[in-house]
């Protein structure tokens, strides 16, 4: 059986019966795959107190490593019709073998909201917010000093340092 192989825009292409077939539809398969993915979500809440919705997101996204967290921003926020940057996901996680990612997503219902409630490191990941590192000297002698103290007075001190 006669074999030949040729090279078509960047594929290769084996004619040999079946084989030519199999192995097209696998590789125009392959190519869809690679630029889609799926984004679904469940247990959706509510959350007035927090000003917030919440929601755990499930993304299948084979043939494909996974989806940046900016990237999965825009798209839940284009779902939702808010701004991106009162979308806040974290905590993902790839199911083993790939092709499917879980994690969780909160989208506030404005953005002084967002600053109120989401925790400081979160912020500062999403460029909302800038952390003042005191230098090496201070840091120790606000130790040192609350060290002496106890109960609520230690961490009034803590606080008014800051």
């Amino acid at each position: 059986m006669g074999e030949a192989i040729q090279e078509l825009s960047g594929t290769i292409s084996i004619q040999a019966g079946w084989r030519h077939l199999h192995l097209r539809n696998h590789l125009f398969r392959r190519v869809i795959a690679d630029s889609t993915a799926t984004i679904r979500t469940r247990k959706f809440l509510t959350n007035r107190l927090l000003a917030r919705k919440q929601m755990v997101v499930d993304i299948i996204h084979p043939a494909r490593a996974n989806i940046s967290k900016d990237e999965l921003r825009e798209k839940l926020a284009k779902m939702y019709k808010v701004d991106k940057e009162v979308v806040f996901v974290f905590g993902f996680r790839t199911a083993f073998g790939g092709g499917k990612s879980t994690g969780f997503a909160l989208i506030y219902d404005n953005l002084e909201s967002a600053k109120k409630f989401e925790p400081k490191y979160r912020l500062v990941r999403h460029g909302l917010m800038e952390i003042k590192k005191a230098s090496r000297k201070q840091r120790k002698e606000r130790k040192n000093r609350s060290k002496k103290l106890r109960g609520t007075k230690k961490a009034k001190a803590a606080v008014a340092k800051k």
